[in-house]
């Protein structure tokens, strides 16, 4: 392997982990350019896809003038800057099995660059105003385990955050994922075992930090309304959901599925988080309402959520989103609705600059997420195969 992508992902772990460090708009201009030439030279295909547009090194001189490849070039293309024998892993869009799927290919480096950007934000996000200790948290995974979804990136990113939790010295207790694997290669859930982790979590007052899908936290919000269930999770408890529908349940809006969580989980709305992400890219976003979105007083110099106010997806300081007109290719007003392009320093060894098939809408303060643009395939973690 060539040695600058390697130490292009040392530096950049050097600055995820610094909290003290912000990466800047200058910052982050000269990082994007810098990677995007390393890529260019590196990335057989990448390097074809830019020629083809005559957007070379020597012709961008703007971060947002980097090629961005749609996520349906990962099916057809190896864009990658690994050789075959160095790649450790390989990471699978979800969708219905009929579809082909993206490959992310990964190595040991790249891997742990992945590892310590997922954390870094997750952590930020969902616990950035608790005085939780989190090594204290009951950890629940509405998905399948590792050894049985190997190539989802959903699936590895709670496994780092078990390990980051505890890891191996986390009693069986205390960490679990609950999804399994049906026999057509959907994701479903086992009940019984989920609703007893939810009960020891009464039992034992550790908050829990539920990680699921949308399509998961449906099944087992319906299946504890058809018993007519409730639990009260312990004060600090927290929920993050991800992902989509994708006909595997009946869709609820985020508005609705959220009052469902806080009712039946006693969760209130301000510990509910949505995770927008993909196979794609190596960094996340949360719509976390502590960032943005709007806020009302309450009095004694305190302030909540506002009720209506939209909510807002921020990526972390070394990636950034645009929102795209699908007819001209630039970026739309703020308020205006467009494709979701993301700039990903962390994508160090694939390619930093993804054009999604997702809708948003610009806000000066992150962005809205609409859904997939007409036309486009359907996707979601929920329907994840190995």
């Amino acid at each position: 392997m060539n040695q600058e992508l390697p130490s292009f992902a040392v530096r950049l772990r050097g600055l995820i982990a610094n909290s003290q460090s912000e990466i800047g708009d200058s910052q982050f201009a000269e990082l994007a350019l810098e990677l995007f030439a390393l890529q260019f030279q590196h990335n057989p295909a990448y390097r074809k896809i830019c020629e083809a547009r005559r957007l070379t090194p020597a012709t961008v001189t703007q971060w947002t003038q980097i090629p961005a490849v749609p996520t349906a070039a990962f099916k057809e293309l190896e864009l990658t800057s690994l050789a075959p024998v160095e790649r450790t892993a390989v990471f699978h869009s979800s969708g219905t099995t009929e579809q082909k799927p993206s490959r992310h290919f990964h190595s040991a480096e790249s891997l742990a660059l992945y590892e310590a950007a997922l954390w870094e934000w997750f952590e930020q996000n969902l616990f950035s105003n608790s005085k939780l200790k989190i090594q204290n948290l009951k950890l629940i995974c509405l998905t399948p385990p590792p050894e049985q979804a190997p190539h989802s990136s959903l699936v590895h990113m709670f496994e780092t955050v078990r390990q980051k939790l505890g890891g191996a010295s986390v009693p069986a207790s205390r960490a679990g994922f609950f999804g399994r694997l049906a026999a057509d290669g959907a994701w479903t859930l086992d009940f019984e075992a989920t609703l007893s982790a939810l009960d020891s979590s009464l039992v034992t007052c550790h908050p829990s930090l539920l990680l699921g899908t949308a399509f998961s936290f449906v099944h087992l919000l319906d299946e504890m309304v058809a018993r007519d269930l409730r639990v009260e999770l312990p004060a600090g408890s927290r929920v993050m959901e991800t992902g989509g529908y994708k006909n595997r349940s009946r869709t609820l809006p985020k508005d609705e599925l959220h009052a469902l969580i806080t009712e039946r989980f006693g969760v209130p709305r301000e510990n509910i988080l949505c995770e927008y992400g993909m196979s794609e890219l190596s960094s996340q976003a949360y719509d976390n309402e502590a960032r943005g979105g709007g806020r009302e007083a309450v009095g004694g110099g305190t302030s909540r959520p506002a009720p209506n106010a939209p909510r807002l997806f921020h990526f972390p300081p070394w990636a950034r989103a645009q929102i795209i007109s699908p007819e001209t290719g630039r970026e739309v007003a703020d308020g205006e609705t467009g494709l979701i392009r993301v700039f990903d320093l962390a994508n160090v060894f694939s390619v930093a600059a993804i054009q999604t098939e997702d809708l948003g809408v610009r806000r000066v303060d992150g962005f809205e997420l609409v859904g997939r643009a007409q036309l486009a395939e359907p996707r979601g973690c929920s329907l994840m195969t190995t």
